[in-house]
């Protein structure tokens, strides 16, 4: 099975290790990986900050970097980034020459957490990780891209791990991309509230599948004088690995990574 990693800018710059830490667990569940040197990034934050016409030359070169392989999949690290892939095709419906290559290219697009267990139907990756851990659900993970499952699901079959509950889940961590920067002190508020949160499970690890909302709720923690170690799922799922745990979502098997297994297993209740 080939895949596309769609490495996004903050991981790319910030967090190589979360990019490692997924590539090294798609190729253990036998993907082939590939890295194209063309993409830069998926244009969300000008185009969030209302360059529209300027950021549509990037949409178009991250959709032809990203199709550069003949590949099965496209697989990113950050739900946020992932959404915005997926909304290139609106963006770019008018484009007689774009609008049908996004499309193709956002049909196979999954974040991490989601490939893993909706596409591959990975129960337990077979990691380890003895902690107690809190996990913080992105606003665009969740509210765009509609994955609330995926993560909680990978995270339950970790062997060692104690999960305590986030209050607030729901909130936002203030980062917002351009969001903290335009408005600061409320950001500021915004992620110190997250803190405390955070703070109140009494977890020495925090858990997410958006790097941009880890560097800021783990910046914040720095500049308090707080401590927490921030992992991304990629991470937790690549640590002290005993591929002989590994399970699948019943009726599913190592290599049957395709869309049609899968809805067959949600229609036979086996996914959330």
């Amino acid at each position: 099975m080939k895949v596309v990693i769609f490495s996004t800018c903050v991981v790319d710059l910030m967090f190589p290790n979360v990019g490692k830490a997924m590539v090294e667990v798609l190729e253990r569940f036998g993907c082939d990986t590939y890295l194209p040197k063309e993409q830069i990034c998926c244009a969300q934050p000008t185009f969030n900050s209302g360059y529209v016409k300027e950021s549509m030359q990037v949409m178009r070169n991250e959709v032809d970097a990203l199709l550069s392989v003949d590949a099965d999949y496209i697989v990113g690290p950050a739900g946020s980034c992932v959404n915005m892939l997926k909304e290139l095709p609106f963006h770019l419906k008018n484009d007689p020459v774009y609008a049908a290559k996004a499309q193709t290219m956002a049909d196979k697009t999954y974040e991490f957490s989601q490939f893993l267990y909706r596409v591959l139907g990975v129960l337990d990756a077979g990691a380890e990780l003895d902690a107690v851990a809190t996990y913080h659900r992105s606003c665009h993970m969740t509210r765009l891209l509609g994955e609330r499952t995926s993560p909680f699901v990978l995270l339950g079959h970790v062997k060692g791990l104690t999960m305590v509950p986030l209050p607030h889940i729901e909130n936002c961590c203030g980062f917002g991309g351009m969001f903290s920067m335009k408005e600061p002190e409320i950001s500021k508020q915004m992620v110190d509230e997250k803190v405390n949160d955070v703070l109140s499970t009494k977890a020495s690890v925090l858990i997410s599948c958006d790097p941009g909302c880890l560097m800021n709720i783990g910046g914040r923690f720095n500049r308090r004088g707080e401590k927490i170690t921030i992992m991304h799922l990629a991470e937790v799922l690549n640590h002290n690995v005993d591929m002989s745990r590994v399970k699948y979502v019943e009726g599913r098997s190592a290599g049957d990574g395709t869309v049609d297994s899968v809805r067959a297993a949600k229609e036979e209740g086996a996914l959330v």
